[in-house]
């Protein structure tokens, strides 16, 4: 998919698929976890999963190369394990602007499970994390995460829609400090989750160091001159 020289792009069907492909993904994990059917069903389902994996895998873009669905210049990272529409780890989560932060819902299933019928704390850590870079990009500010911590004062259920919120508390150099919260979205008010995290901007020579080996799906040499795992924010309140 290449951009033409307006920087549109004119054929979406590429990202059509690997949102399609990031669906029926999702939708299998959650099912793989939830299902009861004989083992012989299992197992036939997992013999027809290899031969798609079969399929896919007979091109790929190594860890260094960008995919050519992404735009780091508008925060479009299509596989993000949080935010990516391509991917079959995420929820997905859609970030939007909500006053002087950002926020997000989600309704998290089975597949993503610790305690019994309760969200593992590590997807809290994982989330927070995520919605925190992206409450500094919205501010205008980017970094890589130097600190976070989390308070988990209740379990979160389950197939309860959970409300996310984010804001940058303390800004200084290259250093920002950004807070965050998890509760029901039906409970707002009562936060079961809360985050603290710093960000720091990396020295040049850093910023070489970790990502000039980065480049654009064609191969041509292209590291990110803002790299962060923030993703797009929506722009609407």
């Amino acid at each position: 998919m290449t951009p033409s020289d307006s920087g549109t792009i004119p054929d979406a069907e590429p990202l059509a698929a690997a949102a399609d492909l990031g669906t029926a993904l999702r939708e299998l994990i959650e099912v793989s976890v939830t299902t009861t059917v004989a083992a012989a069903e299992v197992r036939a389902a997992a013999e027809l999963v290899r031969q798609a994996t079969e399929r896919l895998a007979v091109a790929r873009r190594t860890a260094s190369q960008l995919p050519a669905l992404d735009d780091l210049t508008t925060g479009r990272r299509v596989f993000n394990p949080v935010t990516g529409i391509g991917s079959a780890l995420a929820p997905p989560l859609a970030v939007r602007r909500d006053g002087e932060g950002v926020a997000a819902e989600v309704t998290l299933g089975v597949a993503y499970e610790g305690p019994p019928s309760f969200v593992h704390g590590g997807m809290s850590a994982l989330f927070m994390d995520q919605l925190l870079g992206s409450a500094a990009a919205a501010a205008g500010l980017w970094g890589m995460t130097a600190h976070l911590e989390l308070d988990y004062r209740g379990p979160l259920p389950l197939e309860r829609k959970l409300a996310l919120r984010a804001r940058v508390a303390e800004s200084a150099g290259r250093k920002c400090v950004i807070t965050g919260t998890i509760a029901l979205a039906d409970d707002p008010d009562r936060i079961l989750v809360e985050a603290r995290g710093v960000f720091v901007m990396p020295r040049p020579e850093k910023v070489d160091a970790y990502f000039g080996s980065i480049t654009d799906s064609t191969g041509r040499h292209a590291p990110p001159r803002r790299p962060s795992d923030a993703t797009a924010v929506d722009e609407r309140d």
